[in-house]
């Protein structure tokens, strides 16, 4: 059995075994949500995929981003639902220092159970 020399360490080994066992463990509780996006305005020729791929790694997100023959960038995000949120506020807002962002358009807002992609990155 266990030694009478050590009562904090049982103690501690149920307390972390309860707490991965309850789904607490780091972001075990964390809603994951995507949303597909569409930016309107002057969005490609200025780094805006580069910027949108970066600032989505920054904030943990998974996702892509790729321009269309339209003249617009389109996408999609994915990751814990608050920073989904900030990142929607960065597309309609913020964008790459030389962009002019007229309208954000996004769609298919949803939960997810489990992420579809493994980081962020660009598609051709």
């Amino acid at each position: 059995m266990f030694s009478p020399g050590y009562p904090g360490l049982l103690s501690l080994s149920f307390f972390f075994f309860f707490l991965i066992m309850s789904g607490n463990a780091a972001s075990g509780d964390t809603k994951l949500c995507s949303v597909d996006f569409e930016i309107f305005g002057n969005v490609q020729g200025v780094c805006f995929r580069m910027y949108t791929e970066d600032h989505g790694k920054k904030l943990g997100l998974n996702g892509w981003v790729k321009n269309t023959r339209q003249g617009t960038v389109v996408g999609q995000v994915q990751g814990p639902s608050e920073k989904v949120s900030e990142m929607k506020v960065w597309l309609s807002k913020v964008g790459s220092p030389s962009s002019r962002i007229d309208r954000a358009v996004f769609s298919n807002e949803r939960d997810i159970s489990k992420l579809d992609f493994k980081g962020f990155f660009t598609r051709y």
